[in-house]
Parts: C-alpha cells; structure tokens; sequence
C-alpha cells in the first residue's frame, strides 16, 4: 500500500487545487478558507513525496507526520466548508473521504514504523 501512497496522495492534491479554484472566484471568506485548504491539502503529498528521500527513518517518520498532521487539517476545513454552507456535503463527500483515508493509512504506517524503534 505504501507504494501507491505518493501517487494517491498527489492525485488528492490535484483535486485540492481544482476546488480551491472554484472557492477563489468567491468573494470574501471562500477565498480566504480556499487559501488555507490549498496550504494543507498540497502539503500531503509534499511531505510524503520528501520521505521518500529521507536520510533516515525518523526523518521518514517525521515527514510522515507531518503529511498526517496536514491531512488532519485538510479534513477540518473540508467539514468547515460543509458546516458553513460554503459547499454542498456531496461535493466535498468524495474528499472528506479520501481525506479520512490518508490519516489512517498515514497514521498506520507511522505506528508500525515507531514501534520498530
């Protein structure tokens, strides 16, 4: 599964990048939730794609982390855009989803790697 991870966490990010352009021809609190959604939702894979090319396993662990830590938030302000009736929930079901997904396989990779150690 973890070979898949930078690919599905990219694919994630484009669709990021797609929804926060709609949000950006919004005036107003849309955009500015559009530029934090942006931030955390292309951080993901960001930091995953950094792990790859660790120079040890706790920096591996830790850009891991991190790319948790940014799908956590990610998640926060698909929900808030839902709970604020900026979006539709079956517009953002699909990512809240995906979202829910990386945290857990994340979140896994980074137990087992910890408990290694």
């Amino acid at each position: 599964m973890k070979s898949d991870l930078p690919e599905r966490a990219f694919n994630f990010s484009v669709r990021i990048v797609k929804l926060c352009r709609t949000l950006d021809k919004k005036p107003g609190v849309s955009r500015t939730l559009a530029n934090q959604l942006l931030r955390s939702g292309t951080s993901i894979g960001a930091n995953i794609e950094e792990a790859q090319a660790s120079q040890s396993e706790a920096d591996f662990i830790s850009k891991y982390s991190i790319s948790c830590k940014e799908a956590r938030e990610t998640h926060y302000w698909l929900r808030l855009l839902v709970a604020s009736d900026i979006m539709p929930k079956d517009r953002l079901t699909e990512l809240l989803d995906e979202s829910d997904q990386l945290i857990a396989i994340l979140t896994s990779i980074i137990k087992k790697l910890r408990a290694k150690q």
